[in-house]
């Protein structure tokens, strides 16, 4: 069984879910830990809840992004981190985590990337006025927000939208599309070919999402 590792920033929903498709047999693997870089991440109680390892690794006590990159690591290796996924993690990784976990790196960004990388996704994209907006689940590489696609969902953009609403579609999108890119790395149906994620038995409409729409 694969073990999971979810790094955190903040109130841990997808960490949660991940959790929950773990438990019920949704996603054949484990979680070996839930690693914070902020100690007052309310998502470490709600792993503690769940009877999960949970830990915390300030950033703010390390001299270096570098420094803070190799504690990371280290902490991975300990755990038997198989599969490390960013679930809201807000600090960008080095070189050190990219290279070492090349290939078994997850992370959930809330926009259609490749547009909107960073951050504000939500508030920009009701500025440029675009009609849908959604969530990405990608391969991490060494560029922000840039690495093979795994999966989409997208959501509709409504004339009322503010920030908050928007913001609250995109994560009900998150929490489908998450587990589901996990349980294809568990289950080892990803394979990189040219740049592109390919998901061996996987239908494509399950890796495009239309969620919310009426």
């Amino acid at each position: 069984m694969k073990q999971l590792a979810i790094l955190i920033s903040g109130r841990g929903s997808n960490m949660d879910r991940l959790a929950a498709a773990c438990a019920d047999g949704g996603l054949a693997a484990r979680v070996a830990a839930v690693i914070a870089d902020r100690p007052d991440a309310p998502g470490l109680a709600l792993a503690q809840g769940r009877g999960l390892r949970a830990e915390v690794l300030d950033h703010r006590g390390f001299a270096s992004r570098e420094a803070f990159d190799r504690a990371l690591v280290e902490r991975l290796e300990a755990c038997g981190a198989d599969i490390v996924v960013l679930a809201g993690f807000m600090r960008v990784l080095g070189a050190a985590v990219v290279d070492r976990f090349a290939g078994r790196l997850v992370n959930v960004h809330p926009s259609l990337l490749p547009s909107f990388p960073g951050l504000r996704t939500h508030a920009r994209a009701l500025a440029a006025g675009v009609r849908v907006h959604g969530a990405t689940v990608h391969l991490v590489t060494g560029a922000l927000d840039h690495g093979p696609i795994l999966a989409q969902a997208v959501v509709p953009v409504r004339d009322d939208d503010d920030v908050a609403a928007l913001a609250e579609r995109v994560l009900q999108a998150e929490h489908v599309l998450l587990p589901r890119a996990v349980r294809w790395m568990a289950e080892g149906r990803v394979r990189v070919v040219d740049g592109r994620a390919l998901v061996e038995g996987v239908p494509a409409a399950e890796r495009r999402l239309a969620i919310g729409f009426d």
